[in-house]
């Protein structure tokens, strides 16, 4: 078998007919000798290539029973790969319910604006930093706020450099909580379940932090002012820039609120390690160029070479952090404050349910079979499996019974049997 072709793909799997590596591997060497890519680049384009074929190593799961033999490839784990996120997604939501309050949330986000983007390519690991620190800080200075709520929030923000179409658009969606811890910790405020905060507000408090913020690195000589953004370099056309931008309204986006925490998993399932293009997007890949599907039933084609550069604008700076948490849902909180602002909700639902209708209807309306986020074990990756897919690896597809065993692949001629490090 070559080394980069991977396992047959058997149908009942569900799996795209179409991926992402079938189109790094058949132009993705060309890209590489016609273009100049960043070393994190390269690395994606030679993960994603690997991802799943001999040239990682792998297993083979014998069945005991009926002799039955599948073989599985080891993954890149790189977290630019669509096919290296699902279980990695399902971990964290998992472990994110030992943080997920009681409570109702919105979903804010802020949008870097169209002028900043080649800024953004030459600079992401200062520009990026900046979005989080400024959404959060707006955020956060509006809920301290006493004639907003007057109380500290929770708010996890997630950055997402891409639009449907793989052009750059970075953009922070914020989970922000529904209410707040009160200054001085005593109890919970509780926000309007429709409304968070006024969105003209929100737009001109970030833009003047995000600007302020860029000012001030543009001063300290922080930003990387070549390539795209080498006009910049001039400090009036800077301050032209900034100036324009202080003049535009800023659009920030508030949905509806969701309703508890089982919407947040859900949404956040949808959202925390999503990449710029899912395989199930992809149409097909022809002497046309490459089609996928935007919005609906809408798609887009484009040539091989223009969908890899598209591809490779959203590959994060190494080891850039792109879920983070502030406020309540900071890490520094997470034993302290927190949970004090866990015991105020309960405490107030109690309260509440006491005075609506007594004991009868607090038992009716308790919490008290609500799983405490003690109690939420992790759990190991096959159980992550059978939950995502449906998939038992214990069982033959074969003959059906549970006798699959684990053995080792043989290694491949000429093909190196270690996998890259980590970099989800």
């Amino acid at each position: 078998m070559h080394p980069h072709r991977p396992a047959p793909r058997p149908a009942a799997t569900g799996r795209p007919r179409l991926e992402v590596a079938d189109i790094v591997r058949a132009h993705g060497e060309a890209y590489l000798r016609a273009h100049a890519v960043s070393a994190a680049q390269r690395k994606v384009l030679r993960d994603i290539a690997a991802c799943r074929t001999a040239v990682l190593g792998g297993h083979v799961d014998v069945c005991t029973s009926c002799g039955h033999e599948q073989p599985s490839y080891n993954s890149c784990r790189n977290r630019h790969c669509p096919k290296c996120q699902s279980l990695s997604q399902a971990r964290w939501i998992a472990e994110r319910q030992l943080r997920i309050l009681p409570t109702h949330y919105f979903h804010v986000v802020f949008t870097l604006p169209a002028e900043l983007r080649p800024l953004a390519l030459v600079n992401p690991q200062t520009v990026f930093d900046l979005l989080f620190q400024c959404g959060a800080q707006t955020l956060l200075t509006l809920g301290r706020d006493p004639k907003r709520l007057g109380a500290d929030i929770g708010v996890t923000g997630v950055l997402h450099t891409w639009s449907r179409d793989l052009s750059f658009h970075p953009h922070l969606h914020c989970i922000v909580t529904g209410g707040g811890l009160s200054l001085d910790g005593s109890r919970w405020i509780e926000g309007r379940r429709g409304y968070l905060f006024p969105v003209q507000v929100l737009g001109k408090l970030f833009r003047g932090k995000l600007l302020a913020a860029l000012r001030q690195a543009y001063d300290a000589g922080e930003l990387d002012l070549t390539g795209g953004a080498a006009a910049l370099e001039n400090p009036a056309a800077f301050a032209a820039l900034l100036d324009a931008l202080y003049r535009k309204p800023w659009v920030v986006y508030a949905k509806p609120p969701f309703a508890g925490p089982e919407q947040v998993f859900a949404y956040l399932g949808r959202y925390t390690h999503r990449v710029g293009l899912s395989n199930h997007r992809l149409r097909s890949m022809d002497e046309r160029g490459v089609c996928f599907r935007t919005r609906g039933d809408k798609t887009v084609t484009l040539s091989a070479e223009e969908f890899l550069r598209r591809f490779l604008l959203h590959v994060l700076p190494h080891r850039f952090v792109k879920i983070r948490h502030f406020g309540l849902m900071a890490a520094c909180h997470a034993t302290t404050t927190l949970e004090v602002a866990r015991t105020r909700i309960l405490a107030a639902r109690d309260a509440g349910h006491r005075a609506v209708g007594g004991d009868e209807h607090r038992e009716g309306s308790s919490h008290e079979h609500e799983p405490s986020p003690r109690h939420i074990v992790k759990v190991d990756w096959c159980t992550l499996l059978a939950a995502l897919t449906g998939l038992d690896l214990s069982i033959c597809p074969r003959c059906g019974q549970a006798a699959m065993a684990r053995r080792p692949l043989p290694s491949c001629v000429g093909a190196s049997s270690a996998a890259p490090p980590d970099t989800s």
